[in-house]
């Protein structure tokens, strides 16, 4: 096994190469620009799995944005989440509505999959599961959009599309705990390094697995605290640079080229989020979406904004400014 602290360079990898689309234009017009050219794969009624976020929290993907997607390119389709492991302001269906509210995510009904009870995804292959436990109104849904603010997480490293899917789909009593938790242990948080990632990994595979073809990944690069938008305004300090926008039909294609723009960024924008991903081992998130068969590590990176030519990630954060908040 690689460990998950070792970044592995491109010309180190194997194998097929997928699509990724990439834009700097991190506006609701980009999110549209990006959809359109994935689109084509959701077909019938649409789940949007993104992090609305805890009260206030400063870095969460702009509800205008959304709502400019759903009104305009998705209508029809609905926001889904599931309540939190942890207690706090999205612990019970009660409070999480109460948290939308507050974040504005009042232009559309949010569904939370988990108030009505769980359901069990087989997971194939998996070392640590053969079932996932998820929000029984997962099942309701023929398609699936994550739509990911890619950015840093306290014990994951970095929140991709992966974190987005494994934890976000799993409820918040059965499935949460068990990627979290080592059952009797009196720590909810024992659970870290490889097997975390592993973990989070194998529930992403049930619910992709579940939706087949009709799966799609946005990742937007902006405002990439260390932090996850679940410590709200607690979060750490964006120091990173905004990037742009990714889409992709193959999850690991699109975590991976989002990890790979991170590191071309010259070495003083990158170092706090390097930090964060490589000392909680979160880069086992690619290299066991691999081994799982979920995807390809290597891809060709279309630049949007220029004719749709093939852009490297050094060329794409070329010129890339101090982050402003």
């Amino acid at each position: 096994m690689i460990p998950g602290n070792k970044y592995i360079p491109y010309d180190e990898r194997a194998g097929n190469e997928s699509i990724v689309y990439f834009t700097r234009d991190l506006s609701a017009d980009g999110l549209r620009k990006l959809y359109a050219l994935i689109s084509h794969s959701l077909t019938g009624k649409i789940a949007i799995k993104l992090h609305t976020g805890e009260p206030h929290g400063p870095n969460i993907i702009p509800r205008p944005w959304v709502k400019s997607l759903i009104e305009n390119d998705i209508p029809g389709a609905r926001i889904v989440e599931t309540n939190s492991y942890y207690d706090g302001d999205r612990y019970t269906t009660a409070q999480h509505r109460e948290t939308l509210k507050v974040n504005g995510w009042t232009f559309t009904n949010v569904d939370i999959l988990d108030e009505w009870g769980t359901a069990l995804l087989p997971v194939h292959g998996g070392k640590w599961f053969s079932q996932m436990s998820v929000g029984v109104n997962l099942l309701n849904y023929d398609s699936l959009l994550a739509l990911t603010h890619f950015k840093g997480h306290v014990q994951g490293g970095f929140g991709g599309s992966d974190k987005n899917i494994g934890i976000g789909c799993a409820d918040g009593r059965i499935g949460k705990a068990m990627i979290h938790t080592t059952p009797g242990q009196p720590n909810q948080w024992d659970i870290a390094g490889e097997e975390f990632m592993e973990r989070i990994t194998e529930s992403t595979k049930a619910t992709i697995d579940h939706f087949g073809k009709h799966v799609a990944y946005i990742n937007v690069m902006r405002n990439m605290s260390v932090s996850c938008d679940c410590e709200g305004v607690n979060a750490a300090p964006v120091v990173t640079p905004n990037v742009g926008i990714l889409a992709s039909l193959d999850i690991l294609a699109i975590d991976q080229a989002s990890i790979d723009l991170v590191y071309a960024l010259p070495e003083h924008f990158h170092h706090d989020l390097v930090e964060r991903i490589e000392s909680r081992r979160g880069l086992r998130q690619l290299t066991y979406m691999k081994e799982l068969g979920m995807g390809n590590d290597r891809y060709v990176m279309i630049d949007t904004d220029n004719g749709g030519s093939r852009i490297y990630p050094a060329e794409a954060v070329k010129g890339v400014k101090p982050f402003e908040g």
